[in-house]
């Protein structure tokens, strides 16, 4: 099923879904942070430029699922409290406008300190903005938050996701989990 369904997400979706978390999850890992001089470090180089092509794609990955979700059905949410539905779409839209927000402060931040997107394929992007030191380091720090931030909220949202699937005993896990995936035929009967 390649579209998603009432009842659950298509494997496009799914795909789109946990690509995403992936690559954050590896980008966050190989982040080199701290100072300017740590991150363009020599050191450091392989890291940072695994960090910006991950960044690049989650960007490219995240337009490209929200275009799909403008064209793909949704899953009906099961009936729960309003509180907890309210939750779950500031949470969602958060980790949107986080996913993009991100990889935009990372791209700005080089470029005002005057430095090109460096990928793993020897690709660089020259800085497309003039230098401001000062700007470039609020907006790394910038990046460094919201690098944090995400990486909380995506784990209240796998915690979430736990809690419906293990105390509410919902169908909201299985419905973002490939057919494959052991249980999720058994349990939702679909």
């Amino acid at each position: 099923m390649v579209k998603s369904t009432g009842l659950r997400y298509g494997s496009i979706a799914q795909f789109f879904h946990w690509c995403t978390a992936v690559l954050v999850l590896v980008a966050f890992v190989y982040g080199p942070g701290g100072s300017e001089q740590r991150v363009y470090s020599s050191v450091h180089e392989f890291d940072r430029r695994l960090h910006e092509t991950l960044g690049l794609c989650v960007f490219a990955l995240t337009v490209i699922r929200l275009l799909w979700r403008t064209i793909d059905a949704q899953p009906k949410a099961p009936s729960g409290s309003r509180w907890m539905d309210l939750v779950a779409t500031v949470v969602q839209s958060l980790l949107y406008l986080l996913l993009i927000a991100l990889p935009l402060t990372a791209v700005a931040g080089a470029w005002l300190e005057g430095h090109p997107l460096t990928l793993v394929a020897g690709v660089e992007i020259p800085p497309l903005i003039g230098i401001s030191h000062g700007a470039g380091a609020t907006f790394a720090s910038i990046h460094k938050l919201l690098g944090d931030a995400i990486m909380w909220l995506a784990g209240l949202h796998a915690l979430a996701a736990l809690f419906h699937h293990i105390v509410l005993k919902d169908d909201v896990l299985i419905t973002m989990l490939p057919r494959w995936f052991p249980g999720t035929r058994a349990r939702t009967g679909r």
